[in-house]
């Protein structure tokens, strides 16, 4: 046993700094290269100048995606919609910007500077916020730490119908109860209690309960299909990949490519964007987001019921099927 016990001593002394090193890569590296990327913002008003402006903003290579309007009611809609992050409308009187707090300050903040940067030397740009973030959370920081609770949520639950040795049908029931319950209190804090998310109550309960019910079905499939560690592959790709890749403290066009994409992939970041805009934006544009989160439940509870089906491993021969020792006379 000596030689077992030295390979897991070197396990753990070679397993420490590769996770540490990973963990740090997943988180560090997004938040330090946090850029525009293709961020989608609107320009409204009349040539030239709105071809001007937009000019500009092409110049600086891959930054923004910019769609044009008509006027500043049809910018101010796909603000609503959650088509562009905000806009610049071009009057009579210079330029003025539309923005959404709600969709991300961090965007905010970044469109500002660019407006502040396009107009000429000494001009005020004037900024209205369509859609503002709650003045409860003005910075978005508790959307954004809310992600991290609801993929350990998802985890454990995941993890303790593997390690209750519950299967098939009770543990899809068990996954989704506790989901459920999950969205509720959640819900119950944030908006009730903290008033940092504002939407519809039911639809923000639902929005977090389907995105518990995605993670912990993940996780729970993955150990149906791979035993007990499918629980740290789960959490390997719901926590460590998904939670920093989410882009919900900023925006995911603002993460390193293909970061931001991945994130969406994942149900963290969907369940981040699909809260926002329940939350926010009377539930503007929730398909995405929906169909990646019914997408992995679906996949991890058929997993999970397709696992009860198969017959479980014993560690050990039940004791009718062991042989009795021969007696010797």
């Amino acid at each position: 046993m000596p030689a077992a016990h030295n390979r897991r001593a070197v396990a753990v002394i070679l397993l420490v700094p590769l996770v540490v090193t990973l963990s740090l890569w997943a988180f560090s590296w997004p938040a330090a290269r946090i850029a525009p990327r293709d961020v989608p913002v609107g320009i409204a008003g009349a040539a030239p100048a709105a071809d001007q402006l937009q000019h500009r903003l092409e110049q600086r290579r891959g930054a923004f995606e910019v769609h044009r309007y008509d006027d500043a009611a049809a910018a101010r809609d796909a603000i609503e919609d959650r088509v562009v992050y905000g806009a610049f409308v071009i009057t009579g009187k210079g330029t003025q910007l539309l923005t959404a707090s709600a969709a991300g300050p961090v965007v905010s903040q970044l469109l500002t500077e660019a407006a502040k940067g396009a107009a000429p030397a000494g001009a005020a740009v004037p900024v209205t916020d369509v859609v503002a973030a709650p003045a409860a959370d003005p910075r978005g920081a508790a959307l954004g730490a809310s992600i991290l609770p609801l993929a350990l949520a998802g985890v454990a639950a995941g993890a303790m119908v593997t390690l209750l040795k519950l299967r098939g049908a009770r543990a899809a029931l068990a996954l989704g109860g506790a989901s459920i319950l999950v969205g509720v209190a959640a819900t119950a804090v944030t908006h009730s209690w903290l008033g940092v998310i504002t939407g519809d109550w039911w639809t923000e309960a639902g929005a977090i309960g389907l995105t518990v019910l995605a993670i912990a079905s993940a996780v729970g499939g993955l150990a149906a299909l791979l035993g007990t560690k499918g629980i740290g592959v789960g959490a390997l790709l719901m926590v460590l990949l998904g939670n920093s890749f989410s882009g919900v403290t900023s925006a995911p066009e603002l993460l390193p490519e293909p970061v931001g994409v991945i994130g969406q992939w994942l149900p963290p970041g969907a369940g981040g964007s699909l809260l926002r805009s329940v939350a926010f934006f009377d539930g503007a544009a929730p398909g995405p987001a929906v169909l990646t989160l019914t997408a992995w439940a679906a996949l991890g509870l058929g997993a999970v019921l397709a696992g009860g089906r198969r017959k479980p491993h014993t560690a050990e021969t039940p004791d009718h099927h062991r042989r009795e020792p021969a007696h010797t006379s």
